[in-house]
């Protein structure tokens, strides 16, 4: 997801300082015999580093680098931040591996074709993982790399509403009106999937006691328009993995011909090794499709995802461009065309340093730690939404116990711990239950027991310190935050497109 950038008027641009008025204080350059050789004698760390217009004359490398590190400090510690499944730790092998990769270009097969080749071994690994069919090279399953699940599921959402084109086409049918059915709960991905691919979005609502699909009212909003039902294998909110299995009998029982992906951007690699009996992928017949995140659980730094399909049928042939410009015949099946190839190579690293053995040893200590940080929380009085026990992702998400009467929100408790360094998120429920305010600890990789104890006593601490607050004092302390920190002044977005009213979020407020 990219930020839509505002690009500043010229009167903006000039004002330079955030201070009112500042603009008319002129400060003296530096004069030659006062410039020395170190960076911050240098005649830059005198001046604003460029914001609008690309300066006119270069600067050295090591004041360049120097400046824009200093800037980056004001960026919170990603080990800190709580609020995101994305790798945040990798070994200094693989770190290697993926610099030396950087000048190659992905897309080019004939000059790098052992990249090509470690994708397409990544693609089989995963397959497998997702127990594809291979009894056959005819019928075998089949996918690539995308720059991250959400490009994944733009994959999948074309080649499902393709192949429903054309089989109501060959029916002589009307084929203008196609729709999906999903969650209410799913991320945003699948709204942008839906609107830029003009295709009608059906929802099975949360409600304030079930925050996964109900299988029974997604199938009975499949008409013959349905070009699938998306179930999520590890939602956003509270990390549950959605009945799968539910679904797929319900639909082969009532005889209906409606296909199923798997949106596993979470849970595709760490349900196989935690709850390897749970039957969710290509065990099931309707799943044709499924997507995962190499940069979530996957273990690589961002952006990685890929995609897989059950077999060529479900791949219409008029979604494939041939290509052969670069030097050699390729196939190409993506949203984009130039990429880097080193988180391909990172996540292929990660698969056989790791194995099977390794990744179920990380899955299972990640389980572990966000079990002992749930029993921790309901010790300190939150009610738990989310499931243990490897039920769902290694994440905890709970809220305040409204019986406890506290006259502060689960928003004041986040404002606290950001104080202390964490991110860890307050936000509603999905629409239909966004009464329900909860927040989320998302247990990552370098998530260890040792800094969960820390995260236990910052928010036992907070929790304290807001109740010995009066309620006007966090009310005006929350607004105050809200009106000037660096987050909420972000100047991301352009203001044309803010409080749009299409999306979940500008119609229920979901975030």
């Amino acid at each position: 997801m990219v930020h839509l950038a505002s690009v500043a008027s010229d009167a903006t641009a000039k004002r330079g300082s955030v201070i009112e008025n500042m603009e008319n204080i002129t400060i003296d350059e530096p004069a030659a015999d006062e410039v020395t050789a170190s960076v911050y004698g240098s005649r830059f760390a005198a001046r604003e580093l460029p914001q609008h217009e690309m300066p006119d004359h270069e600067m050295p490398k090591e004041v360049a680098y120097r400046l824009i590190r200093d800037d980056l400090t004001l960026d919170g510690n990603p080990m800190l931040n709580l609020a995101s499944f994305v790798t945040t730790y990798m070994e200094e092998e693989v770190e290697k591996l993926m610099a030396e990769a950087l000048p190659k270009n992905f897309i080019d097969y004939e000059e790098y074709p052992q990249t090509a080749e470690i994708q397409n071994r990544c693609v089989s690994m995963i397959a497998r993982m997702f127990n594809a069919p291979t009894h056959s090279d005819d019928a075998s399953a089949m996918g690539t790399s995308t720059v991250g699940s959400s490009e994944a599921i733009m994959l999948g959402v074309l080649a499902m509403k393709r192949r429903w084109q054309n089989k109501r086409k060959a029916e002589g049918k009307d084929f203008s009106k196609p729709n999906i059915v999903m969650n209410s709960a799913v991320q945003v991905c699948w709204e942008k999937a839906a609107r830029y691919f003009e295709v009608e979005e059906r929802y099975s609502y949360c409600t304030k006691e079930r925050y996964v699909i109900d299988p029974e009212e997604a199938v009975s909003l499949v008409d013959e328009n349905t070009i699938a039902i998306c179930a999520i294998i590890g939602t956003t909110y509270t990390g549950e993995y959605e009945d799968v299995k539910a679904i797929n009998d319900l639909l082969v029982e009532k005889n209906i011909d409606c296909p199923i992906h798997v949106d596993a951007a979470s849970g595709g690699f760490v349900a196989p090794f935690v709850v390897p009996e749970l039957a969710w992928d290509f065990r099931l017949e309707k799943v044709i499709s499924i997507n995962v995140s190499g940069h979530k659980y996957g273990l690589v730094y961002p952006g990685v995802g890929w995609v897989v399909w059950r077999s060529p049928e479900y791949l219409p042939k008029e979604l494939v461009f041939n290509i052969n410009y670069l030097g050699a015949d390729q196939a190409s099946f993506t949203l984009n065309f130039s990429k880097g190839a080193s988180q391909v190579i990172g996540q292929y690293y990660q698969m056989i340093r790791l194995g099977k053995r390794g990744y179920r040893s990380i899955m299972m200590n990640l389980t572990r730690t966000a079990d002992y940080l749930a029993a921790n929380l309901k010790q300190l009085g939150f009610i738990v939404m989310s499931k243990g026990r490897g039920q769902g992702l290694p994440l905890v998400a709970f809220r305040l116990d409204p019986m406890l009467g506290h006259h502060f929100d689960e928003f004041a408790v986040a404002h606290q711990l950001r104080e202390r360094g964490w991110v860890v998120p307050a936000y509603t429920m999905a629409p239909h239950s966004e009464d329900l305010k909860l927040m989320r600890v998302v247990v990552r990789e370098d998530f260890s027991r040792s800094r969960c104890d820390t995260l236990v006593k910052d928010i036992k601490l907070a929790v304290e310190t807001l109740n010995s607050m009066d309620k006007k004092s966090i009310d005006d302390h929350n607004v105050h935050l809200t009106k000037n920190t660096a987050s909420h002044n972000s100047k991301n977005g352009h203001p044309h497109y803010r409080k749009e009213k299409h999306s979940l979020q500008g119609k229920h407020g979901k975030v």
